[in-house]
């Protein structure tokens, strides 16, 4: 899957383009819409908090080096005296709990940060446009872009995702 992003100027052209993609057979859950805070959007399938902030990735980050730290404290924690005490499980305990300490912590902090993906359109967004993220089969790229092209014109095609990520 690739995911599409376009600029559209204003909400009534964003939901003939919604409405065409529909007709073209996209999935009304492969198409998001991100617009300024406060623009309603009525029936525009709207783009989630997942894809609007770095949660996951964050996550992803934070659970990998909260994991490392977890397992560098427990390597230490055997070399003090009362090591042997612990035994080699206490590693295993305090990566884990590293592990969830770090995505917690980090998870909070990407949620209240904006997407790293979207940082390049924040700008047209809060200037009025509506960024329209479509995701298509790697086929079907060609076909999508040509389509929105054809019958608008004022749409401006931004960039092609190599890949979507798996979540969200």
């Amino acid at each position: 899957m690739r995911r599409l992003h376009f600029l559209v100027p204003d909400i009534g052209t964003t939901k003939k383009i919604v409405d065409e993609l529909l007709l073209a057979r996209v999935e009304v859950r492969n198409i998001h819409v991100l617009a300024r805070r406060g623009t309603p959007l009525d029936d525009l399938p709207e783009a989630t908090f997942l894809q609007k902030t770095d949660f996951v990735p964050a996550l992803e980050r934070g659970l990998v080096l909260g994991g490392i730290t977890g397992a560098a404290a427990g390597r230490v924690a055997l070399a003090l005296p009362a090591g042997p005490l612990l035994g080699p499980g206490a590693v295993l305990a305090i990566a884990l709990l590293g592990a969830g300490f770090g995505a917690w912590a980090a998870s909070m902090i990407g949620a209240s940060a904006g997407s790293r993906r979207l940082k390049a359109y924040e700008q047209a967004i809060d200037r009025g446009r509506l960024l329209v993220m479509v995701d298509v089969a790697k086929g079907r790229v060609a076909e999508i872009e040509a389509l929105i092209r054809k019958h608008h014109a004022e749409t401006e095609c931004c960039s092609v995702e190599p890949t979507i990520p798996a979540f969200p």
